[in-house]
């Protein structure tokens, strides 16, 4: 599928969202606000039976008894999460072109590792440009192609059983992710057990409900393709601005992977801003950040997230760590895609298995009220010369 330059560029970011969405549950704080979540959730049967965790025996807020794996994504569609057109004022409002320039690809991929206790967490990143084995017989391509891939191959077969309209999108928006979910988990080598993604506007919506998100930029920049155009310097940025913030590549030293970098920056101030700014006790914030995520957000079937976020409790008193993999070059020459990220399966799997099997996670940052240390740095082996990795984000300091 050829996508418009502006089309490529602007979807991946929204799974960040998402992120946030989870940190705001496993706070612990305004419960009852949560509970609203119950409702306008949209679920999607994506998880295979090897992948569904069996936890009917736990007792409310008792702690996570098994590791679990969650793949958050974001979707570069100009559709809700129910299936229906984003409207074209909001679109003009998030520079996302019309309602053809979005390609369905996934161009954000994080999976998030969370250990028995569920008192930390490992947020790993994958460059969209990733150039794997797409599972379900594809062939190698970039990564974020598995999802627009699977949901293409299964239209016409859904249009055969009499499904049109938002109704044919949200049944091949779940073929899609199952495959993307199959292509990750071949890839990683880690079994997902849950999966979340989040839409254009639902992005905008969560970084403009905390009241926007504090970042740090070394240099000025100003990037026609992304619309970023910000001076040097800490800033506070929400909705479009945001999405230029994280969404630029052009002008960056290492392009995706200085991307990824920001957006990591991104979800740390995203995370310290939901826990120390007085979310949880203004109403008006709180409700923004719940409507924020009904309708923007599809969950597997099955997932209690409310149940899941009780059980997240311990967090708040642990860390985030953001990891990225390691790639070999940025410019891997590819026989149908152009450009690509080369990746080793081997080395990824390996790194995956340190970041998430380190204990020494390093908290960095100030520490929010309640003594809560949001965000992490885990430190990694030293790449070989020819393997590019950037390096790990934290709350403070200025990004490129």
């Amino acid at each position: 599928m050829l996508l418009s330059s502006r089309g490529r560029r602007i979807g991946g970011r929204v799974a960040l969202g998402v992120v946030s969405a989870l940190v705001l549950g496993a706070t612990g704080y305004a419960w009852s606000q949560l509970s609203k979540l119950d409702h306008g959730l949209v679920t999607a049967d994506v998880i295979s039976p090897s992948g569904q965790v069996q936890d009917e025996d736990a007792l409310p807020g008792e702690p996570l008894k098994v590791a679990q794996n969650i793949l958050l994504v974001g979707i570069d569609a100009r559709t809700d999460a129910y299936g229906n057109p984003l409207p074209q004022n909001v679109l003009d409002a998030l520079h996302a072109g019309g309602g053809e320039d979005g390609g369905d690809t996934t161009d954000t991929m994080i999976v998030v590792h969370i250990p028995a206790g569920g008192a930390a967490a490992t947020a790993i990143s994958v460059p969209r440009d990733s150039y794997v084995d797409i599972a379900g017989g594809y062939g190698k391509h970039k990564i974020n192609s598995a999802y627009s891939r699977g949901k293409n191959a299964a239209m016409s077969g859904l249009r055969s059983q009499g499904l049109s309209g938002a109704q044919l999108e949200v049944a091949a928006n779940e073929a899609g992710a199952k495959t993307a979910i199959q292509t990750i988990e071949k890839f990683t080598g880690l079994t997902i057990n849950h999966y979340a993604a989040i839409n254009l506007a639902g992005f905008d919506a969560l970084s403009q409900a905390v009241g926007g998100v504090e970042v740090c930029l070394k240099a000025p920049v100003h990037d026609t393709y992304s619309g970023a155009d910000f001076p040097a310097g800490p800033q506070t940025l929400s909705g479009p601005q945001a999405l230029a913030f994280v969404r630029q590549r052009h002008g960056l030293a290492n392009g995706d992977l200085d991307r990824i970098a920001r957006q990591q920056a991104f979800l740390s101030g995203m995370a310290k801003k939901v826990l120390s700014a007085g979310t949880f006790t203004d109403v008006s914030k709180l409700n923004a950040l719940v409507t924020a995520v009904q309708g923007s957000v599809v969950l597997d079937k099955g997932w209690d997230v409310l149940s899941f976020a009780q059980q997240l409790r311990g967090m708040s008193s642990g860390a985030i760590a953001f990891a990225t993999i390691p790639v070999q070059s940025l410019s891997l020459a590819t026989p149908s895609d152009g450009d690509a990220v080369k990746v080793d399966p081997a080395q990824v799997q390996q790194f995956i298995r340190t970041a998430i099997s380190t204990p020494a996670v390093r908290a960095s940052g100030d520490d929010t009220a309640g003594g809560v240390k949001p965000v992490a740095a885990t430190t990694t082996k030293t790449p070989s010369p020819d393997t590019k990795q950037p390096a790990t984000s934290t709350a403070a300091g200025c990004v490129n």
